[in-house]
């Protein structure tokens, strides 16, 4: 293992971390075959990018990103930038394509407004998604199993990783409770993030949805690196430097256009 590149252990140091909660660093360096000095090195870049925090004689998992309420809740939340978001994402889609969409609730918006598309397949985790889609007669919607995760209607685990080994797509539409320049994309939800990233490893091209308050957060687990991504779609109150600083990373973005009522908070 001394010859694991570096970005390829850090992941794995943190899925230990993430694992166990904590980890200490003479038992970081024994597993992985480096020296102490070498991962408290490690210790300090993940707490830089702020997937864990430094503890005495090692690290412990990041907290940074509040627990996100259920998803029909969050459909009434920033409504009409995730609307705004969801035309612009919408109007990417070709007729005959295949796509992926997943969960949460600027996703589910995307969902509405393909009802009009023709000879689309849809493949989604996301329950309310195929819900959306059940009477879209031009569509086909293949849904995939998994275990429930409740508060978000959504189908992950095993059988659903699995499951997105057989299917194919041309676009992926996502969402993340997190992004941050540093720390890329990142999730509390510790369960999800093995889907998350099986869904990425699958995409030919990835569209990415997520509204201002998604910007500049952190979640505990990592999911993917910012430059994944192909398109970043969001809406006008995402500050421009944090733009700018996804387009340094090869990212497109959009940002749509939207007049809304008031000023978010």
């Amino acid at each position: 293992m001394p010859s694991m590149m570096k970005e390829e252990r850090l992941q794995r140091i943190l899925d230990v971390i993430l694992k166990a909660g904590h980890a200490k660093a003479g038992d970081l360096a024994e597993n992985f075959g480096v020296s102490e000095i070498t991962i408290r090195r490690d210790l300090n870049a993940l707490a830089e990018r702020g997937f864990v925090r430094r503890a005495h004689g090692g690290a412990i998992v990041s907290t940074t990103v509040a627990v996100e309420p259920p998803i029909i809740q969050r459909m009434t939340q920033e409504k009409e930038y995730k609307e705004a978001i969801a035309r612009t994402a919408a109007a990417m889609i070709k007729d005959g394509e295949s796509i992926f969409i997943g969960s949460g609730s600027t996703v589910a918006y995307v969902a509405r407004h393909l009802s009009n598309h023709k000879n689309l397949t849809v493949v989604t985790n996301a329950l309310n998604v195929s819900t959306e889609l059940a009477t879209a007669v031009a569509i086909s919607v293949v849904v995939l199993g998994g275990m429930m995760r409740r508060e978000e209607l959504s189908l992950i685990g095993h059988i659903a990783e699995q499951s997105l080994q057989e299917v194919t797509f041309d676009k992926v539409i996502i969402g993340i409770p997190a992004i941050d320049l540093k720390a890329s994309l990142t999730n509390d939800f510790l369960p999800e993030v093995m889907t998350d990233r099986t869904i990425l490893n699958q995409a030919r091209e990835v569209i990415l949805v997520a509204d201002h308050t998604k910007c500049g957060r952190v979640g505990s687990a990592f999911v993917a690196p910012l430059n994944r991504v192909n398109t970043f779609i969001t809406d006008i109150y995402t500050p421009p430097e944090f733009l700018e600083g996804v387009r340094a990373q090869g990212v497109k973005v959009i940002v749509a256009n939207v007049t809304p009522s008031s000023e978010p908070a």
